[in-house]
């Protein structure tokens, strides 16, 4: 490892902000966020999900960053710089970055479906396609590796090539290009949505809180929210606590974390309300899963004035959301092998280019030469296991480890958490709430990690 040499740093507050905005801004917010919504009632869940936002997800980010910021290393790295003699917490380290190599090996692909519905809404593939019509497209593409594995390795080149140009060159500065791009045509297609004759049961719907909605789903919402509300941030994998690294000790970490969450989050309400007037303007359930994004809105817009080029927005803005979140993760990739290995940056792009490239493969191939196998039973494939790695293992697993590392002197200690988080101006971590970030936060994660497995091998 090269000591003597200068890390990277980054050029200015808002580029910090918007980068791990970018991070935890991805399909989770404008995918899986407006169908959970639409399943579990509306504007009720909304409110439970904003809850544990606060109550959840800002303390654990507040604490990565903290981390990042305290070692001026990567994720693989962090936890040995600040207790190099706590052995056992390093191992997190290690396994984290395997964490942001699972997360790449089905984010690529997803990545690389939209990227193709972009590229077929410009040409007009999808008009005059029925319902079944755009069914049997979605089909027909998960049915060709060939074609699904270009499209990934278009999804890897775009991804890397910010990364390759530099810190300050090119993830920053493409990055704010990108995150200006998303929110304008986040807000473009908001009011086209809210214009729509018809549109205004689904405001409703999304925006007046129901609670005798929930009905007897009460509890399942209540843990929907928290699922939802922790693995949106992207934490627990140090995917944050990177560009933590990058900064200086000018403002406090929670006025900070708190902007991020609030631009997440943000991104996520607007989803809701491009596509919740559109669902219901015409006739659609809102809460129809997976499906929702590349079969259910293509037959929206067909049905839309203008609907081709409102379809072409949308998923531009859609590949935007989903490439922000891989040219960070492939930052925190980048940086642990400059880092742990002394790569030069290009050299180190070239090299994770070709690996992520062939360790997406399997997610490819599991839609058909790979169908049979089906690890969780009819109907689940490699991206499923592979989600499953990451989003109901590593992710609340790191955040456990995160949140115990902070709070407890056999970790990195409360005093020296508390001293870094509270460096520079702005908001304070709430200190007076210890007895709650001890024993109260890491017991809901455990509860979540529990839940994930639960769901998966039991029920």
């Amino acid at each position: 490892m090269k000591e003597t040499k200068a890390r990277e740093t980054l050029a200015s507050r808002l580029g910090f902000i918007l980068l791990s905005a970018g991070c935890a801004i991805g399909l989770g917010n404008v995918w899986r966020f407006p169908f959970i919504t639409g399943r579990y009632g509306g504007a009720a869940f909304v409110l439970i999900y904003i809850l544990f936002l606060i109550i959840l997800g800002l303390p654990v980010m507040v604490m990565e960053l903290a981390i990042g910021r305290s070692s001026k290393k990567n994720i693989g790295l962090a936890l040995d710089t600040l207790t190099p003699t706590k052995k056992p917490w390093h191992l997190y380290g290690k396994l984290a970055i395997i964490g942001n190599y699972t997360l790449m090996m089905f984010y690529t692909t997803i990545t690389g479906w939209l990227l193709s519905y972009f590229v077929h809404m410009i040409k007009g593939d999808f008009v005059g396609l029925d319902a079944a019509g755009v069914g049997a497209f979605f089909g027909g593409m998960l049915e060709n590796p060939v074609s699904m594995g270009i499209w990934m390795i278009i999804a890897v080149i775009l991804g890397f090539l910010p990364v390759a140009r530099g810190l300050q060159s090119g993830v920053e500065k493409i990055t704010k290009y990108m995150m200006i791009g998303l929110l304008a045509l986040m807000l473009i297609l908001a009011i086209n949505s809210l214009t729509l004759e018809g549109g205004s049961e689904g405001l409703k719907f999304y925006l007046i809180p129901d609670f005798a909605k929930l009905g007897g789903n009460f509890f399942e919402a209540v843990y929907a929210a928290m699922g939802q509300a922790f693995f949106t941030l992207s934490l627990g994998i140090g995917s944050i606590a990177i560009f933590g690294s990058y900064i200086d000790k000018k403002h406090r970490l929670t006025g900070e974390a708190v902007r991020i969450i609030s631009l997440d989050t943000f991104v996520a309400l607007c989803s809701g309300l491009i596509i919740f007037p559109a669902a219901f303007a015409f006739g659609v359930q809102p809460d129809a899963g997976p499906s929702l994004i590349f079969i259910t809105l293509p037959n929206i817009f067909n049905q839309m004035a203008g609907g081709r080029f409102w379809g072409t927005l949308f998923f531009l803005f859609m590949s935007f959301a989903a490439l922000s979140t891989l040219i960070a993760v492939f930052e925190n990739i980048i940086s642990f092998w400059i880092d742990a290995k002394g790569a030069s940056r290009k050299k180190a792009t070239l090299i994770n280019a070709i690996a992520i490239s062939l360790l997406s493969i399997p997610c490819v191939l599991g839609f058909n030469v790979l169908a049979g196998f089906q690890p969780f039973g009819p109907g689940t494939g490699v991206l499923d296991l592979e989600d499953f790695i990451v989003s109901s293992t590593l992710l609340p697993l790191g955040s456990l480890i995160f949140t115990l590392y902070c709070t407890y002197k056999y970790g990195w200690g409360w005093n020296k958490f508390i001293t870094e988080a509270d460096s520079g101006e702005g908001l304070r971590f709430p200190s007076a709430l210890r007895v709650y970030f001890q024993y109260i936060l890491p017991a809901i994660i455990l509860a979540i990690f529990i839940k994930g497995y639960w769901d998966i091998f039991v029920k």
